[in-house]
């Protein structure tokens, strides 16, 4: 007989990368290891459609009621599991009232958090929402769970005021299904690429000067993922909405990939998924150097992190040029991340946590 556990989340399962490319991949791994995964989303798959949209105000205060109504129900049959899983959060607003009610019906907890989103609004859409967010929340969790995974050694260090039991572990990649497909030739047009959501899409602007710069002087078209509104005067550029169905096959049309950062505490909380998505298919990645890319990247042999516009127009162009290189770079990212950042490479890591808390 196995152990049954509830997953409680933001977001439905399979849509946000945030829970896609870190828990939700080993939940087969964990189903085959005895445990029982059932997952409740506190949003539906109607309401993660409008969340990022501007306006649709009583729609979205009808589907937050809606998730509020589904916690309550959450908390009544918490006690028949042997244990429960919260990511980010249990409700989003407030103070930790259903956090301290989901501990009182049952005491075994993991708690999993992938970013500083205690610090800050990160999305410019529900900013007027951004007063009654619950950043008490996440402290609140990190002291009371029985074992706390992060996915940074910022983040992990943060969790350590708080809780003594945690483990970092990155985002990470199913490569047996990021498979590189580059051939490292010029012979057609090379792909810029960027993949990620309406949210992040403000830090790919970080590069128009660069990616201006470049394109005066190369033919090169810029691939933006996650964002289908994002434009840049002056540049070749398409922009699709992100898609489960096609995400990897829209990756590997990316020559080589980029990872504009700000140097923000905020920042100091991500894992370095996006540069981890081009590294496992092969593609040479340009990241910003801050935060977890320097942990993520060995600069000059698996990437390259940058600091400013120079070297990012620099380091692209060298790129560009020369097929060579970037099938050194694209070899030796896909080997860092199946050492270290694959599926493979971690799931007995999660099978151990699981047993330590859930028996």
């Amino acid at each position: 007989m196995g152990y049954k556990i509830l997953v409680l989340c933001p977001h439905p399962e399979n849509h946000a990368p945030g829970q896609r490319l870190k828990y939700e991949q080993y939940f087969e791994f964990l189903r085959d290891n005895n445990y029982e995964i059932q997952v409740s989303s506190f949003m539906t798959v109607s309401f993660q459609n409008i969340i990022y949209s501007k306006g649709k105000f009583i729609r979205k205060v009808l589907w937050t009621l809606a998730g509020y109504f589904r916690r309550i129900y959450d908390l009544f049959r918490l006690p028949f599991y042997d244990g429960v899983y919260v990511f980010l959060y249990v409700t989003p607003f407030g103070p930790p009232f259903f956090e301290f009610l989901t501990r009182m019906f049952n005491k075994n907890i993991i708690y999993d958090i992938d970013d500083m989103v205690f610090l800050k609004n990160k999305s410019g859409i529900n900013q007027s929402f951004s007063w009654l967010k619950g950043r008490r929340k996440m402290q609140y969790m990190m002291k009371h769970a029985k074992h706390v995974i992060t996915c940074t050694d910022t983040l992990d260090t943060y969790a350590r005021k708080y809780n003594q039991n945690t483990t970092n572990i990155s985002s990470t990649i199913n490569t047996d299904t990021y498979i590189p497909t580059n051939r490292y030739n010029n012979s057609n047009q090379l792909v810029l690429g960027w993949s990620g959501s309406h949210s992040t899409s403000q830090y790919l602007y970080l590069l128009e000067s660069v990616l201006q710069n470049i394109s005066s002087s190369r033919s090169v078209k810029i691939l933006v993922i996650g964002d289908a509104s994002f434009n840049i005067d002056g540049v070749e550029l398409e922009a699709l909405p992100w898609r489960e169905s096609t995400e990897i096959d829209d990756l590997t049309r990316i020559d080589i990939g980029l990872y504009p950062l700000p140097d923000e505490p905020w920042v100091y909380g991500k894992s370095g998924l996006k540069a981890l998505q081009y590294m496992a298919l092969g593609i040479p990645t340009v990241a910003s150097a801050v935060g977890m890319n320097f942990k993520v990247i060995e600069d000059g042999i698996s990437g390259f992190l940058v600091k400013n516009d120079r070297e990012w127009i620099t380091t692209i162009t060298r790129l560009i040029d020369d097929p060579a290189l970037r099938a050194r770079v694209g070899e030796a990212s896909r080997s860092r991340v199946l050492n270290r950042y694959s599926v493979k490479a971690n799931q007995t890591i999660y099978l151990s946590i699981f047993k330590e808390v859930y028996g």
